[in-house]
């Protein structure tokens, strides 16, 4: 039997527990609904924002025990980013997967300490290298003894705010791992277009995921919001909560 895709969801960064337990209600639902298993994404900080003035999160502390608590009272699998080394170990003991963000994805102390954990790492491809650069970091997690690395996939930047995604870079990358994800809402964004923050295109995140699944990803990242527009990071390429059940079933 063919193997169900891997799919990565949630809000950009933690904002309050209501938040956090609306999408996780939601994430359950469709679970049983259509016999996968969603990942649960959010971030306890957002170090990468354009502006000082920016919402960054809670912070490491609180945001890992309202992620234990998401883990705890829904049973739902964790994945969440880390930015400094010193993050990996705590991190990990809430998270399932540690994920390195695509400014980092270069950085070798991040990457063993987090490959040191033993979980899942998955490293998002720098908008600034092709699929084939990321034998490099993938290299970099293996040889520091953990096996079971990710790479995802979420476009390139050429400059003028914009992105431009090459779906040649998910075959490419599967030379190295045979786990490649299709960050199907970060694709879309416009960074730093919008006035100091980064703007976005979500009309076009349902086509992204299905071009990823023609290029053969193995699972697909998104950002999911109960009301996007009023969301404290990335909005304007997050999916609403209501529409995502769709864009899972058209993949499946």
């Amino acid at each position: 039997m063919e193997q169900k895709p891997i799919f990565i969801a949630g809000p950009c960064v933690i904002e309050t527990m209501d938040v956090l337990e609306e999408v996780a209600t939601e994430l359950v639902r469709i679970n049983k609904a259509h016999n996968v298993s969603i990942i649960f994404k959010a971030s306890f900080d957002k170090a990468n924002r354009t502006s000082l003035q920016s919402f960054r999160g809670p912070g490491l502390e609180k945001g890992l025990q309202m992620l234990a608590d998401i883990r705890s009272k829904y049973g739902l699998q964790i994945l969440t980013d880390i930015h400094e080394s010193c993050q990996a170990e705590p991190v990990a003991q809430v998270a399932d997967v540690l994920q390195i963000p695509a400014f980092l994805c270069r950085q070798t102390d991040l990457l063993v300490a987090a490959a040191k954990t033993g979980k899942v790492v998955n490293i998002k491809k720098a908008q600034f290298l092709s699929g084939i650069d990321m034998q490099f970091p993938v290299e970099k997690v293996r040889q520091s003894g953990n096996t079971n690395v990710w790479l995802t996939e979420r476009g390139n930047m050429y400059g003028y705010n914009n992105l431009a995604v090459d779906f040649r870079n998910i075959s490419d990358m599967k030379q190295f791992t045979p786990t490649v994800i299709m960050d199907c809402t970060h694709s879309v964004q416009r960074p730093g277009a919008a006035g100091g923050k980064s703007g976005g295109d979500r009309q076009f995140v349902p086509a992204m995921a299905l071009a990823a699944k023609a290029f053969g990803a193995s699972g697909y990242f998104f950002e999911i919001h109960p009301n996007p527009e009023q969301a404290k990071s990335d909005g304007p390429n997050m999916l609403y909560l209501k529409d995502f059940e769709g864009v899972v079933t058209s993949l499946l």
